[in-house]
């Protein structure tokens, strides 16, 4: 009998590749267990071989899942493994997405996106039918592979332990993914590269990517032969360069785009190999680093530079931030042109910048919105992610927005379960926000149209570019082409799984819809055409020329960049009228005091608002006590310490308390200007009971409000550890700072006359840095040892001292003189 990783008929028919090396190693490893890892780098084969060989294995008696990245990545995979079985995708291997499926019955190898196989162990944990699970290229480490892989793994764990889980990568930190899936076999395969030259094209930091791309991809098509592969980090630059590279080449070279938003017909174009006689460059994002092969291709321009989305929990928006590569990704990039004969690859920076890239690209968990991710862990009935195994726990700022966010969707119960409207939103397969929206739609009559907004503006590029949704409503609507044909049967399929409503004959518009999907991003009109702040505080801009710059009310679906340039991207007209009908509980009354930056005053008004959007306001009577304390603290938060009238006293105790609190610490309170700020309600807010400004407090009050942070047992000792002055021999009293790391008396050497031990404080522990001072007060030298001073370069002093101001006393011996403040007397 053949052993159970034996070569069958599927595995001796097979292509050799570099993979093919290493398969009798990942059969026994699955036979002899149900985990392994294999890393190996891209063009070794993996992606094809692995799953089909597994089709031969005693084991194997259902389907293997195989995880893709992408859309393309799956299409493209499960094209080839059919071309090798002699077959057409649909029968033994076949292909499951969002938008478009070919499966059938005899379907045994089902390529998937990684989105969609969360999704099916969600809904069937025990994966029925299913011998494998293989994850490729999980080094991209987005949110819904390291999810998939947590589930798969508590799947095993406790339901499914004949289940094999095989985890496959062309860049990866092994030994982490190892540990996580308890040190199964590792096996390595090394691939088959030709060499590549790397070179460099340094580009000028104020030189835009596109045109130094078009220089090298000039210089490239002039000095060499092959087809190329420019990788850019986003559509615009693709479209902008492809521009500049217009009429640069004859007819033998055609240029092609390669992103997302193409639809599948044009992603093939861009992937097949070029006709006899032609060269093709094909114009990249990241989507061509792995998973895909180009043929053809023995020259790559790398920009070094990739679009990420960044989430951020405080206000709940995703803005793409263009950023360096990975180290890993760099060098995926260059592999592309070893892949079927010695390349070229060129980095458009310099040399010494590649040691300073990070190792990997950051995990998408880290930075993402957690929404889905905390509706899914609810359904799967884990409120705390740490019941499953991730290789990157999710962050807590983000996952806790999150079930903030769900609450107020109604999506998750006081305790944090899943209601029946969380349960219904998980089966709409939509972004939380969506799914809401769509849930109130239908309530409505409107489901239908919600559900078409929803997939346009999750499938990016469907009814074009414009800002204004319900233009691009009005657009896919009429759309033609398979994507958009595709995309609006998902919608129906979306609004088949919606609680049945009669439908209204009416036409909503899209804005109506979208308050129940983003209530935080209602934006009003300030500050002129197409800027607006949004119920959530932030501001975002639109061009002037934009028709939508003119509108009182917005609800903006996407924006992107930092806080202080947000850029809206897609939004839909709305009025108060519609918030007050679809959000009327959201819209608040209050009387408010608050401080008012420019006057430095705190005020008070009677608001009509909704967040941070005050629709109506009207003054009222200047406001006192704890209330315009409060307001004034907030004032002190938004200006900082600095705006606040310390006296020189009130100073000098704030650096004497510090002082101690490095020295001692504990009970002395920290004085630092974060500690302070975060302790305003103890120390500011009781004493400011009369101030109804900046300019109205009182010093002392805010030297009292120090003091009171000194425990009652310690205070008494703060005048003997640290006290105000130092008094000289004669009789002068002398300010000591506490500013810095050691306390500072600065001091003119004369009034030291006499001195034999060095001034010190703390009861004699803590000597003074003295800072002797000519009789102009102007610094001679520093010292921590007076006597020493005296006995050593008091000498060098002296001498060039007693030219300079002649008028003083120098004397030989300073230790036995006596101190002065004045000048000798005439004649002497």
């Amino acid at each position: 009998m053949a052993s159970a990783h034996a070569a069958g008929p599927i595995t001796k028919n097979l292509p050799r590749l570099p993979v093919t090396e290493v398969l009798g190693d990942i059969m026994q490893a699955l036979a002899d267990g149900t985990r392994a890892v294999l890393s190996a780098p891209p063009g070794a084969g993996k992606t094809t071989l692995v799953p089909l060989a597994l089709l031969d294995q005693v084991w194997c008696t259902g389907k293997i899942i195989l995880l893709e990245p992408r859309r393309l990545a799956a299409r493209a995979a499960a094209s080839r493994m059919a071309s090798l079985l002699g077959e057409q995708v649909g029968e033994q291997v076949g292909y499951r997405m969002r938008l478009d499926n070919k499966v059938s019955a005899k379907t045994r190898v089902e390529v998937v996106t990684e989105g969609v196989f969360a999704r099916m162990i969600l809904d069937d944990p025990e994966l029925t039918g299913v011998s494998a699970v293989i994850f490729d290229e999980f080094h991209e480490r987005s949110l819904d592979a390291d999810f998939g892989l947590a589930l798969a793994l508590d799947v095993q764990s406790a339901l499914r332990d004949d289940l094999r889980i095989l985890v496959m990568s062309a860049t990866l930190d092994v030994e982490r993914v190892a540990g996580l899936l308890g040190e199964p076999p590792v096996i390595k395969s090394e691939g088959r590269t030709f060499p590549i030259d790397i070179q460099h094209r340094d580009r000028a930091p104020n030189e835009r990517i596109e045109d130094a791309m078009t220089r090298a991809i000039v210089e490239a098509h002039a000095n060499d032969t092959g087809s190329i592969l420019a990788f850019l980090p986003g559509q615009a630059e693709i479209l902008r360069t492809a521009e500049r590279l217009a009429n640069r080449f004859g007819p033998e070279t055609v240029v092609v785009p390669l992103y997302g938003n193409l639809s599948q017909r044009e992603q093939d174009m861009a992937i097949r190999p070029a006709p006899a006689g032609q060269r093709k460059i094909v114009l990249a994002t990241s989507i061509a680093e792995t998973s895909i092969t180009i043929d053809g291709v023995r020259i790559v321009i790398d920009s070094g530079l990739q679009r990420l989305p960044v989430f951020e929990p405080s206000t709940g928006i995703t803005r793409l931030e263009t950023v360096r590569v990975s180290r890993a990704s760099a060098d995926q990039r260059a592999g592309r042109a070893g892949r079927t004969e010695p390349g070229i690859a060129m980095r458009l920076w310099h040399p010494g910048q590649t040691a300073a890239l990070q190792a990997f690209t950051p995990p998408q968990i880290l930075a993402s919105d957690l929404s889905g991710l905390v509706l899914d862990l609810a359904h799967w009935g884990v409120q705390d992610p740490k019941g499953l195994a991730f290789l990157d726990p999710p962050p807590g700022p983000a996952f806790n927005e999150a079930k903030v966010l769900l609450t107020q969707l109604g999506a998750l119960d006081p305790q944090g379960g899943l209601t029946e409207k969380g349960r219904l939103m998980r089966e709409l397969a939509l972004p939380p926000r969506l799914a809401a929206m769509a849930i109130s739609a239908a309530e409505e009559g409107f489901g239908r149209q919600a559900c078409l907004l929803a997939v346009l503006l999750t499938e990016q590029g469907l009814g074009g570019s414009d800002i204004d949704l319900d233009e691009r409503l009005r657009r896919f609507r009429n759309e033609r082409g398979d994507r958009a044909d595709a995309a609006r049967k998902l919608s129906d399929r979306i609004f088949s799984n919606l609680p049945r409503r009669s439908q209204s004959t009416e036409t909503v518009l899209a804005g109506r819809l979208l308050l129940h999907a983003y209530p935080d991003r209602i934006a009003l009109q300030r500050g002129g055409r197409g800027r607006f702040v949004m119920a959530n505080g932030r501001g975002a801009e639109l061009q002037e020329t934009e028709r939508l710059a003119a509108s009182q009310m917005l609800v903006i679906a996407d924006l992107t960049g930092r806080a202080a340039q947000a850029r809206i991207l897609a939004a839909a007209e709305i009025s108060r009228a519609d918030v007050e009908v679809e959000l009327a509980g959201a819209i608040r009354e209050s009387e408010e005091c608050f401080f008012d930056r420019p006057s430095r005053q705190v005020r008070a008004r009677k608001v009509t608002r909704l967040g941070a959007i005050i629709f109506e306001e009207r003054p009222l009577p200047r406001p006192s006590g704890e209330r315009a304390a409060q307001a004034l603290a907030d004032g002190v938060r938004e200006l900082g310490l600095q705006a606040l009238p310390f006296s020189k006293e009130g100073a000098q105790l704030r650096d004497r308390i510090g002082f101690l609190n490095r020295s001692i610490g504990e009970p002395w309170p920290d004085m630092s200007d974060e500690a302070l700020l975060a302790r305003l309600d103890d120390w500011f807010v009781p004493f400011q009971g009369g101030a109804s400004g900046i300019d109205t407090i009182n010093p002392g009050s805010l030297s009292d409000g120090l003091r009171s942070l000194i425990p009652h047992e310690v205070s008494q000792d703060l005048n003997k550890l640290a006290p105000t002055h130092f008094e000289a021999p004669t009789g002068e009293r002398h300010p000591i700072r506490y500013d810095g790391e050691e306390p500072v008396l600065a001091i003119r050497v004369q009034e030291l006359f006499g001195l034999k031990k060095h001034p010190a404080i703390a009861g004699g522990k803590l000597p003074l840095l003295l800072e002797l001072n000519s009789p102009a007060h102007r610094p001679i030298q520093t010292t921590r040892d007076l006597p020493g001073f005296w006995a050593g370069s008091w000498k060098d002093v002296r001498a060039e001292m007693r030219g300079r101001y002649p008028k003083h006393p120098w004397p030989e011996d300073p230790a036995e003189a006596v101190p002065t403040i004045r000048a000798k007397p005439r004649g002497t």
